[in-house]
C-alpha cells in the first residue's frame, strides 16, 4: 500500500497536465482563477484566485472528454469526493465529502435544493448528464450559507442557457449489457428572451450483481428539463423545470447467512419533479442587486416485490423561498460585497408501507434561515470572506452557523488559503418517523441535529503564466450528536455522545500543455473515524484520479484516458454484524473521437479496459469491461 500511494503521489503532482476549460461566463486569464458561483449567496460567485475554501470545477469540456453519461461518475475525480453505487446503474448511488455521511452533502440543481426530504440527501442515480452542463464542487462546512445539509460540502450542477449554449446539440450511443444512451438540446434566444429545453435517457439491459446468481438487473433512467430567461436593462426574470424518473431491477440480500445480493428483490419506481421561478434586479449602475426566487421539489418512490405487489413507498416534497439581496462598494482594486439573504423552506414527508394501516398523514417541517455575508477582494491578489447564518426550526432548537475563509497569492505565484467554519444537519423522516416490522427498528422523534466544526489550510502554486497548477491542502473536521443505531432497549436510532474526527490531505494538478495535451491528477488521503475509533465504513482512506486528455490542432481527433484508484475500505455485512475489507482496486477507461464533418462526428469508449474484478459493497458484484460507441451532433 505505502508504494501504491507514493506513486498515486508521483502521478498527480509529476505528471504534465492541462488546465481545465470552463463556459464562457466562467472563464479567466488563467487554469487558476475560476468563478464559483456557490461560493457566495449573490450572483456572480468568487473566484478560486481569492476564495479561501477548497472548489473544483468540472467544465463541459471535461464532461465531454471524458464522455459522462452519469454525472456521479465524473465526480470521482473530485479532490475529496468519494463515491458509492449500491447494485447496477439505477442503484442508489451516494456521494461523500471528505469522509462525511451521504446525507452530509447539499445538492443543488440549477439553485435548485435536490435532496429528497424523505431520505434527506439526493440519490445521484437520476443524475444525467446534460450537453453544456458543468459541475461545481466547494468542498467543507458550507451552512452558513446555505442551512442544513451542507457539513462535507455542496455539489452544484448547472445546466447551460440557452444566451450561454444556442443551437442543438445530440447524442446517442449504444454498447455492452444492451446499453442505449443519449441525450438532445435546442436553445437560442429571440430577442431579450432565452430558452433550452432538452432530454437525457440511460437505459441498460442489465448485468448479474449477485455472486452467485445469474438474474440480469437493469434500468431506464429519464430526465427531461428546460430553463428559461428574460433580460431588459436591470431587470431579469428566469424559469427552470426538470423531471427525472427511473425505473430500476433490485436485488434482495442473504441477511442470514452471507449477506450477498440474491436473486430476488423486484424493482422500484423514482419520479422527481423541480422547478424554480424567479425575478432579478439591478440599480445604482449594477452595484445593488435584488433577487426572488420560489422553487418547489417533489419526489416519489414506489417499491414492488417480485409478484409486481407494492410493498412500500415514500413522498417527499420541499417549497422554499429565498430573498437575496447584495451592496457592491469601492472599485476594482479594491471591492466589498455586502450581502443579506433569508430563506424559507416548508418539507413534507410521508412514508407508505403494506404494513402500515390507518391514517398516514404528512408530517412537515418549517425553517426561517437569516443569512449575512461578507467579500473584501484587493487587487485579485487578497480574499476575505465571512459569513453567518440563524435558523430559526419548528421542530428543533434555533442554530446559528459561521464561516470564515482567508487567501492571499504572492508574486511568485503562490496562494496560500485557508477556511473554517461550522455545518448542521437535521434528522429526516426515516430516523424521527420510521418503523419497519421486520427488522423491528422504530424512530427516534426526540434526536437532535448533527453538527459539525472543520477548517483547512492549503497552498497552491501556479505555474506556465497561470496555466497549471498544484494545490496541497490538509482538512480537519469533528462531528458532534452523530446519528447512530442502537439495540437496546430497542432498535432504534440516537445522538452518539462523543465524537466523530475526520481529517485528511487533498492534492489536485491541472496543467495546459502543448501539442494539445491536458492533465487533470487528484490524490485524497482521509482519515476518518467514528465516536468508538472505529474506521467509517464506504470511505476508502487512499482515493487517485488522473485524466489525460488530447485534441489534434485541428480539433477534428480527441481521445481521453482516465485512471480511477479506489483503496481499501470497510462495509457492513448484515447478516453476520461485522465489517469486511472491500479491495484496492483501479479502473482504467479509454474515449476517442473522430469528426466526420462540421458538427458531427463519431466517438467510443472502453469502460473497465483491463476488465478488473472489484466490488463497491459486501456481496454485490460489479461490471466488468464494457465498450460503447455513438455518434454526436452540435449545430
Amino acid at each position: 500500500m505505502k508504494n501504491t500511494v507514493i506513486s498515486l503521489l508521483a502521478l498527480t503532482i509529476a505528471t504534465p497536465a492541462l488546465a481545465q476549460s470552463v463556459p464562457d461566463d466562467t472563464t479567466t486569464d488563467s487554469v487558476t482563477d475560476t468563478v464559483v458561483v456557490t461560493a457566495a449567496r449573490a450572483s456572480g460567485g468568487i473566484s478560486t484566485a481569492t476564495l479561501g475554501s477548497s472548489a473544483t470545477v468540472l467544465s463541459a469540456q471535461d464532461l465531454a472528454d471524458r464522455q459522462t453519461v452519469i454525472v456521479s461518475d465524473v465526480l470521482r475525480d473530485v479532490p475529496g469526493v468519494s463515491v458509492n453505487r449500491t447494485g447496477a446503474v439505477g442503484g442508489m448511488t451516494q456521494v461523500r465529502i471528505r469522509g462525511a455521511e451521504s446525507n452530509h452533502t447539499l445538492v443543488l440543481i440549477d439553485g435548485i435544493e435536490a435532496a429528497d426530504p424523505y431520505y434527506g440527501e439526493y440519490d445521484f442515480a437520476s443524475l444525467l448528464a446534460d450537453p453544456g452542463a458543468r459541475v461545481e464542487v466547494l468542498r467543507g462546512e458550507q451552512s452558513a450559507l446555505y442551512g442544513s445539509d451542507a457539513i462535507g460540502g455542496v455539489i452544484n450542477y448547472i445546466t447551460a442557457t440557452g444566451r450561454e449554449m444556442p443551437g442543438f446539440a445530440g447524442n446517442i450511443e449504444a454498447g455492452s449489457f444492451n446499453t442505449v444512451n443519449g441525450a438532445a438540446r435546442g436553445a437560442g434566444t429571440v430577442g431579450d428572451f432565452d430558452y433550452a429545453v432538452g432530454g437525457s435517457y440511460s437505459g441498460i439491459g442489465g448485468y448479474v450483481v449477485a455472486p452467485e446468481g445469474d438474474r440480469r438487473i437493469g434500468s431506464k433512467i429519464g430526465a427531461v428539463n428546460g430553463k428559461f430567461g428574460y433580460r431588459s436593462g436591470g431587470f431579469a426574470l428566469r424559469g427552470v423545470v426538470r423531471y427525472t424518473h427511473i425505473d430500476a431491477d433490485l436485488n434482495d440480500q442473504d441477511y442470514v447467512a452471507t449477506g450477498n445480493a440474491i436473486d430476488s428483490g423486484g424493482m422500484y419506481l423514482n419520479d422527481a419533479v423541480y422547478a424554480l421561478v424567479g425575478a432579478h434586479y439591478d440599480t445604482a449602475d449594477g452595484r445593488w442587486s435584488n433577487d426572488l426566487s420560489a422553487q418547489l421539489q417533489d419526489s416519489q418512490r414506489h417499491y414492488f416485490d417480485d409478484s409486481g405487489a407494492e410493498t412500500t413507498g415514500d413522498t417527499g416534497r420541499r417549497k422554499k423561498v429565498s430573498f437575496v439581496s447584495a451592496l457592491k462598494l469601492g472599485d476594482d482594486m479594491v471591492s466589498h460585497v455586502i450581502t443579506g439573504a433569508v430563506d424559507y423552506e416548508h418539507e413534507e414527508y410521508r412514508g407508505t408501507s403494506a404494513f402500515i394501516t390507518g391514517s398516514n398523514p404528512f408530517n412537515s417541517t418549517d425553517n426561517w434561515g437569516l443569512v449575512g455575508q461578507y467579500q473584501l477582494t484587493v487587487g485579485g491578489r487578497l480574499g476575505l470572506g465571512a459569513a453567518v447564518r440563524h435558523d430559526i426550526n419548528e421542530r428543533f432548537r434555533d442554530t446559528t452557523t459561521w464561516h470564515l475563509q482567508a487567501s492571499y497569492r504572492l508574486d511568485s505565484g503562490t496562494r496560500l488559503h485557508a477556511a473554517g467554519g461550522t455545518g448542521v444537519k437535521a434528522p429526516v423522516f426515516s430516523e424521527l418517523f420510521g418503523y419497519s416490522p421486520t427488522s423491528g427498528f422504530v424512530g427516534n422523534p426526540n434526536l437532535k441535529p448533527e453538527e459539525s466544526t472543520g477548517w483547512e489550510a492549503g497552498i497552491e502554486q501556479s505555474f506556465l503564466a497561470g496555466h497549471g497548477r498544484i494545490d496541497v491542502t490538509y482538512f480537519n473536521a469533528v462531528l458532534r450528536h452523530k446519528i447512530v443505531s442502537t439495540f437496546a432497549p430497542v432498535y432504534t436510532v440516537i445522538n452518539a455522545t462523543g465524537s466523530s474526527p475526520h481529517q485528511g490531505v487533498e492534492v489536485s494538478a491541472n496543467f495546459d500543455l502543448p501539442a494539445g495535451f491536458r492533465f487533470d491528477g487528484s490524490y485524497t488521503y482521509l482519515d476518518a473515524h467514528d465516536e468508538a475509533d472505529v474506521v467509517l465504513t464506504r470511505r476508502p482512506s487512499h482515493i487517485g484520479s488522473a485524466n489525460l486528455a488530447w485534441r489534434a490542432k485541428s480539433d477534428r481527433f480527441g481521445a481521453n484516458l482516465t485512471m480511477r484508484y479506489n483503496g481499501d475500505s470497510r462495509d457492513s455485512n448484515f447478516a453476520t454484524f461485522a465489517t469486511e475489507t472491500l479491495k484496492a482496486y483501479t479502473l482504467v477507461n479509454f474515449g476517442a473521437d473522430v469528426t466526420l464533418a462540421r458538427g458531427l462526428s463519431l466517438f467510443g469508449r472502453v469502460e473497465n479496459l483491463l476488465d478488473t474484478d472489484y466490488r463497491e459493497n459486501v456481496g454485490v458484484r460489479s461490471p466488468g469491461r464494457a465498450g460503447y460507441g455513438g455518434i454526436k451532433a452540435r449545430i
